[in-house]
């Protein structure tokens, strides 16, 4: 049975290598919508997610049942599975071989290699991994530990949605990323049956959701949300989102990333993608929030990539009109160069980059083109330096800026 008091249960043999995430107020969220937003900041849990609820709950079943043997375990994950049920593996003692598909996280894989796990990359997607490890499973006897589809797995997941239950008086909704269900479904069982007027709203990256029938087309899927990019729902886990979770929702790969620079900006929370897209909804508006309501945005995981992070930054620059990108041409003599800068110079703008261009333009026999990008105030300070440049004679091109991570 997976209901309130199997949850219950697995969270109070838990060991403490689960640690009880606290409850964040947004300021910020909170005056933008008018309620009072809470963020249940699973990103500061061990392994950095959520995961390790469902894996210690797992592994430690089949530690008592007498199911788990000197092979060990395996499954096939993104990375936060993976990392999970590698320390899960370690802190009973056993062998753990994690199969992950092409271009998983590198952070992340190198996590489960610290937790002591073998790491095998199989297959362009989870679900390829996820076959492999079956087959390893069959071959040697390891036992196989589904990534979300698994009563137990669903049950551990469901402590954290316990905890919000507990936590927050009078809650109104709360709002959890969808990938395969476990959390979503684990966790609305537990907050539902506790709070029974509660809305879950589960999130979903809008280029993998299956669970409102979109057709995910084959191979990787290219997502900031990769930790919740699964194909198809579970066996296991889409009746009980069906069932418990009111309304599922979609937010697109711009709102992802809205949503983590502002949780690294404002919040000062570092998430991953699929950990923000609950506040990448709630900025979206994707659902409906009542005034004065009390809400709690789940930040599912924090295992942010640090490859993508200068994309975000950059792109949150270019938004906020901080960086200016022109073309000039120049007298292609010593000095010439160093005279169009030093006009940015004076003006108080920052250099970034800069690239010469002489094919594939009109230019003088002494001239040369120029591309540089300046770090600047905002929009009316580029407006400043672009009038000075003009006055001292330059005729400049400003070059758009591309606000993708």
């Amino acid at each position: 049975m997976i209901d309130l008091a199997a949850i219950q249960s697995a969270a109070s043999r838990l060991p403490d290598l689960v640690r009880r995430t606290p409850i964040v107020a947004s300021a910020v969220l909170s005056e933008i919508t008018g309620a009072s937003v809470f963020f249940k900041a699973e990103n500061l849990q061990r392994t950095g997610a959520f995961k390790i609820r469902g894996a210690l709950n797992k592994v430690g079943q089949l530690a008592a049942s007498g199911v788990l043997t000197a092979q060990g375990v395996t499954t096939g994950s993104a990375g936060n599975h993976a990392q999970a049920l590698a320390l899960a593996a370690r802190h009973h003692s056993v062998p753990c071989r994690i199969y992950v598909p092409a271009g998983a996280s590198i952070s992340k894989v190198e996590a489960c290699v610290a937790f002591g796990a073998e790491v095998v990359e199989s297959g362009d997607t989870l679900a390829e991994a996820v076959e492999e490890a079956n087959r390893y499973a069959a071959a040697t006897g390891a036992t196989f530990c589904h990534p979300f589809d698994d009563p137990d797995i669903v049950i551990g997941q469901g402590t954290l949605g316990l905890e919000v239950a507990t936590d927050i008086a009078d809650l109104h909704t709360v709002v959890i990323p969808l990938g395969g269900g476990g959390l979503a479904a684990g966790s609305a069982i537990a907050i539902k049956s506790l709070h029974p007027t509660a809305r879950v709203i589960g999130v979903q990256a809008a280029a993998c959701a299956p669970y409102l029938g979109a057709q995910v087309p084959p191979g990787p899927i290219l997502t900031l949300a990769d930790g919740i990019a699964v194909k198809y729902p579970g066996a296991v886990t889409a009746p009980l989102i069906h069932q418990w979770v009111d309304e599922i929702v979609t937010v697109d790969e711009d709102m992802i990333a809205d949503a983590m620079v502002l949780l690294m900006e404002k919040a000062k929370l570092y998430v991953e993608g699929a950990g923000a897209v609950g506040v990448a909804a709630l900025l979206g508006e994707r659902f409906s929030v009542p005034k004065q309501s009390r809400l709690c945005v789940v930040l599912s995981g924090g295992n942010v990539d640090l490859g993508v992070v200068p994309g975000l930054i950059r792109r949150r620059e270019n938004q906020a009109g901080r960086r200016l990108a022109i073309f000039a041409r120049i007298d292609d003599r010593p000095g010439g160069l160093a005279q169009l800068l030093t006009v940015f110079a004076n003006g108080g703008a920052n250099l970034i980059e800069v690239e010469h261009q002489r094919e594939g333009i009109d230019l003088h026999v002494r001239e040369t083109g120029v591309h540089a990008t300046f770090e600047v105030r905002g929009h009316v300070h580029a407006m400043a330096l672009i009038a000075a440049a003009g006055r001292a004679g330059y005729e400049l091109r400003v070059e758009p800026m591309n606000p993708q991570p």
